[in-house]
């Protein structure tokens, strides 16, 4: 199920859940075994720390990549299935999170039933498609879409204005596109047109099993190619996107429909929302205009191909094995190299998390989560929120005007911990042991009317965007919010049995880095009341920006896959400043610590040692060479071994804890060192 797009800055990309803490209470937080001590830590501190668990860890068949968080993944995939396999089993009362939980599931586990269906359950979105036959229609249908969660050609949600953030605005902005990025589309490389010609004969494929003839699907292929295409030319790119202030464009209706004669906007948007919307916020005003041409320039059945296509691709995973394989096929072993398809019930339970994650949330933190995490988390980020003060008040480069307003915006941040303090009701939910495609469109049309509901209404602040069992945190600009799931409350990032060195090496760095999102290249752009509004002075700015340039600078310098492909820097800029001001804060606050201060060795390491190695080993993970590929085309996040090697290449207490001296490989010149946060 796709999940509805919002602005949040996540440490990690995965969804991943948690275990218990009792099943780590016996674990070696820094474990020899795991490191390769060949390798000197001043030469490749990331290979020192992580270099046996790299090599004795390769990647199952089913993953595409192989790390700290998937190991959770493993573990965690065999609780949820635990409770919900539990739920399964109870005949529980309709509506009850038992119910509507376990027969998720088990509709999901139903392959006999699930065969039978074929591609049957999307006859009904086929018929509606088919009928369409005037431009009003094909604007209707793609409305209709939206509501069940498949958003066909660009994103609409109801959200937070960036610049009134007390108050929700409808938004458009751009997709529908069937390739990972716009740049999938044009780039000229092997690689990227290996994956057109493959994407086309996949397409080809699923029209195939979805009812047309070879010569209709190779047809309907070439009109969904040639429409994407047109979208992705006159898409953004996930750089240009970075800048808050180029995607906020707040236009009247009148103003709207000056731009894009041919759609009826004040007809859609009342079909979007039930109400008389007065302005939207357009976030790519550009690819509306080339929706609009498009509505001409492409005939109505290569739309209605189009709009197929885009049932195909959303209901395909959850319907019978000929359109799951083909699915995978594609999806899976082309675009990310992974071998084998992950079994059913791992598959299932995901879903089940994704589209209904507060009730399992709740299932689970009623018996995994420990309340006393949540206790040593607002201690930890209080230690974190004083040295980050600290920090703000000795720079060196920043005028006392907008250090105020920095600390103001620091101290203005909510602090959400675990899980929510008033869960979502889903009761209302019809939830089928028989019709797994058709709980997931139930699903998306809650997750769709509790959107909508949001519309006239004051901001619910007390809403996550994450599940409790969720391993990942955030930070959301326009709400000015740091958000920790029960999940991420575990090793290796947090541990009731661990020093103080391997905690604030973890969760401290965690949250250091959410809170440097509020001072990132686009979380800075953000006041204390979630307001897009520039309170910096221009001195102050241009500063920033001549420091973060360097980091740019840094990770443009870095490749993957050989030499062949080079991290972008802009791209991933926000995520490498967080990382730089998470670990920076982190290192301080510890350094107030009682291990620290009395210096104890534990297992052959300083305390110092052990803040390190246990930030080293968060980023370990082996990555098939296809994921890596699409990563660095379209994740803000750099490769694991750069996220661990960049940030403490630019700390003198790194150097100073191994030993790094000039000519070191993880040695880098006092003028090209980062300093900022």
């Amino acid at each position: 199920m796709k999940k509805r797009k919002f602005v949040w800055y996540v440490l990690i990309m995965s969804s991943i859940a948690t275990v218990s803490q009792a099943q780590t209470s016996s674990r070696k937080f820094i474990d020899r075994a795991n490191m390769d001590e060949s390798v000197s830590p001043r030469e490749n501190f990331y290979q020192y720390a992580n270099g046996g668990w790299l090599k004795n860890n390769p990647i199952p068949l089913t993953e595409t990549r192989w790390g700290s968080f998937n190991e959770l993944i493993s573990n965690t995939n065999q609780i949820l299935k635990g409770i919900l396999k539990e739920a399964a089993d109870k005949n529980a009362t309709y509506g009850s999170n038992s119910q509507l939980v376990g027969d998720f599931f088990a509709s999901g586990m139903d392959s006999l039933e699930i065969e039978s269906a074929g591609v049957s359950p999307t006859n009904s979105l086929f018929s509606d498609i088919k009928s369409i036959n005037t431009t009003k229609d094909l604007l209707n249908e793609i409305t209709s879409l939206h509501k069940s969660g498949i958003d066909a050609a660009f994103n609409f949600v109801i959200y937070q204005d960036d610049k009134q953030s007390s108050q929700v605005i409808a938004q458009l902005s751009q997709g529908g596109l069937g390739l990972p990025d716009r740049d999938y589309y044009f780039n000229m490389d092997d690689r990227s047109s290996n994956i057109r010609t493959e994407y086309q004969k996949h397409l080809v494929n699923m029209f195939k099993i979805f009812g047309d003839d070879k010569k209709t699907a190779n047809k309907n292929a070439e009109a969904v190619i040639k429409l994407e295409t047109a979208l992705a030319g006159a898409s953004m790119t996930r750089v240009e996107q970075r800048n808050p202030n180029k995607i906020y464009h707040k236009l009247s209706l009148a103003e709207l429909q000056k731009i894009t004669p041919l759609i009826f906007w004040k007809e859609t948007l009342n079909d979007f929302t039930g109400q008389d919307i007065k302005e939207v916020l357009v976030r790519q005003p550009e690819f509306f205009k080339e929706f609009d041409r498009q509505l001409v320039a492409t005939p109505l059945n290569e739309w209605k191909a189009y709009l197929k296509w885009n049932v195909i691709r959303a209901a395909a995973p959850y319907l019978h094995s000929i359109a799951v394989n083909e699915n995978f096929n594609f999806y899976g072993k082309v675009l990310t190299g992974q071998k084998n398809l992950k079994p059913r019930a791992d598959r299932v339970s995901v879903v089940v998390d994704n589209s209904m994650g507060e009730v399992l949330g709740r299932m689970y933190v009623s018996r995994y989560f420990k309340p006393e995490a949540k206790t040593r988390m607002l201690e930890l980020i209080k230690n974190l929120t004083v040295t980050y003060e600290d920090r703000i008040k000795r720079l060196d480069w920043m005028s006392d005007e907008t250090k105020q307003k920095a600390l103001t915006k620091l101290h203005a941040f909510i602090r959400k911990i675990g899980y929510p303090d008033v869960w979502k009701d889903y009761s209302s939910v019809h939830i089928s042991r028989t019709s797994y495609f058709g709980n997931v469109l139930e699903c998306n049309k809650y997750d769709y009317n509790f959107m909508l509901d949001k519309l006239g209404k004051p901001v619910d602040k007390a809403e996550w965007g994450m599940s409790a069992p969720t391993i990942n945190a955030y930070y959301n600009p326009v709400v000015n919010e740091i958000v920790f799931p029960a999940g991420i409350l575990q090793s290796p990032f947090f541990d009731f049995n661990a020093d103080d060195a391997v905690n604030y090496g973890g969760i401290g760095c965690a949250i250091g880095h959410e809170m440097t999102h509020g001072f990132d290249d686009q979380g800075r752009q953000y006041d204390a009341e979630g307001n897009l509004n520039d309170w910096w002075t221009k001195n102050d700015a241009d500063r920033f920006k001549e420091r973060a340039y360097k980091v740019v600078e840094q990770y443009n310098s870095y490749t993957v896959l050989n030499g062949t492909m080079n991290v972008n820097g802009q791209l991933t800029l926000g995520e490498n400043l967080a990382d730089f001001g998470g670990i920076n804060i982190a290192f301080e606050a510890f350094k107030k610590t009682p291990q620290a201060m009395k210096g104890e060795m534990i297992d052959g390491f300083t305390p110092e040692q052990r803040f390190f190695l246990s930030w080293a080993q968060i980023w370990r993970a082996n990555i098939r060479d296809e994921a890596q590929a699409q990563r660095i085309v379209t994740d803000p996040h750099s490769p694991g071994m750069y996220r661990c090697n960049g940030p403490v290449s630019n700390m003198p207490e790194f150097y100073e804890a191994f030993n790094v001296r000039q000519g070191d490989p993880m040695w880098r010149k006092p003028a090209e060192r980062a300093v900022i946060w």
